[in-house]
């Protein structure tokens, strides 16, 4: 959960074989209302928008082509947790389809037992990716902001990390 930009904040994602697969930066803005989530070349894939609502937070994603907004509506919007959404206080997620017109599908990150450990899934309840705090060979639980990402096969991987990323801006991990 470390920015490759100095003076920026943000993470650098890498694959198993550890390569450089995304980073996400905020490029110096205000407390995380605005980052960008670019592949390992520096492309822009989304630009991750914190919409201030009244009571709650609401996170928006919006697909980028190079370093310009493809459309104005979001392919995807993440909102806080609240009590009574979810009884167990997991976070919403709508994902919509690429007219932005038609909702496709919905997801939840729930909160496991583990310190700085969550799930998506489905809203049926089925995982689709989990997150934990990385583990060494031995046993030796890494520091808090070193994890390691477990995504089911045909999920799009780059929606997934925007997922994450959120879950880190809301709890101010980013």
């Amino acid at each position: 959960m470390k920015s490759l930009i100095f003076n920026g904040s943000g993470c650098t994602v890498y694959n198993s074989k550890g390569r450089i697969a995304y980073r996400v930066d905020n490029y110096n803005h205000k407390e995380g209302d605005l980052v960008y989530l670019m592949n390992h070349r520096g492309e822009i894939l989304f630009e991750i928008i914190k919409k201030k609502l009244r009571v709650f937070g609401r996170w928006e994603g919006y697909c980028c082509s190079g370093s310009k907004r493809d459309e104005m509506l979001p392919w995807f919007r993440v909102r806080r947790p609240f009590r009574s959404a979810f009884k167990d206080g997991s976070s919403s997620c709508e994902l919509w389809n690429s007219s932005r017109r038609h909702l496709m599908m919905r997801y939840k990150i729930e909160e496991m037992t583990q310190e700085a450990s969550y799930k998506i899934t489905e809203i049926s309840g089925e995982i689709v990716a989990e997150v934990k705090r990385k583990q060494t060979e031995s046993g030796v639980v890494l520091g808090d902001d070193v994890l390691t990402l477990v995504v089911e096969p045909n999920m799009d991987h780059s929606f997934i990390i925007g997922l994450v990323v959120v879950h880190g801006l809301m709890y101010n991990k980013i």
